[in-house]
C-alpha cells in the first residue's frame, strides 16, 4: 500500500483500506456491553442477578451441547449467546467488562505474569469432546 518512493497513501489505497475495514466487523468488549444494555437494561433489571445468573448457565449448557455436535453455525450461536448472557449480568451489577478484564490480564497469565503463559498445567478428565477440533 504505501510506496518506498513516496511517503503518502493514494485515493486508490485509501479506498481499499476502508472497504478493508467495512468488510472486517469490528466490536470492542465495551461497544458490545453498552449494546446490551440499550437492548436488555430494561428486561435484565426485572429479571435480577440470580435469574440472570440462571440464564447465563443455561446459556453454558447449550454451549457444551453444541461443542460436541459438528454444527459450526450452532456452535457459533452459543458463543454469542453466553456472551450477551455475561454481558448482561455484568451491566446489572455494574461491572465493566472490559476494565476488569485488561485489570486483570492485561497481556499476560495474571498467575506467572508471563506471556504466553508459563504455568504448569494439571490434566484434568474432560467433560465436552473436542471433536469438532
Amino acid at each position: 500500500m504505501l510506496c518506498k518512493k513516496r511517503n503518502y497513501f493514494t485515493f486508490k489505497d485509501l479506498k481499499q483500506i476502508t472497504n478493508y475495514l467495512l468488510l472486517v466487523p469490528q466490536l470492542q468488549i465495551y461497544e458490545f456491553q453498552k449494546m446490551m444494555e440499550q437492548l436488555y437494561i430494561k428486561s435484565d433489571t426485572e429479571r435480577g442477578v440470580e435469574a440472570t445468573f440462571k440464564w447465563l448457565n443455561d446459556e453454558l449448557e447449550e454451549l457444551k451441547e453444541a461443542l460436541n455436535g459438528k454444527d459450526k453455525k450452532a456452535l457459533e450461536k452459543e458463543f454469542a449467546d453466553v456472551l450477551a448472557w455475561l454481558a448482561s449480568l455484568a451491566n446489572i451489577t455494574n461491572v465493566n467488562l472490559e476494565k476488569a478484564t485488561l485489570e486483570k490480564y492485561n497481556y499476560k497469565c495474571p498467575k506467572c505474569q508471563q506471556s504466553p503463559c508459563a504455568c504448569k498445567f494439571i490434566k484434568i478428565k474432560p467433560t465436552v469432546s473436542a471433536q469438532h477440533l
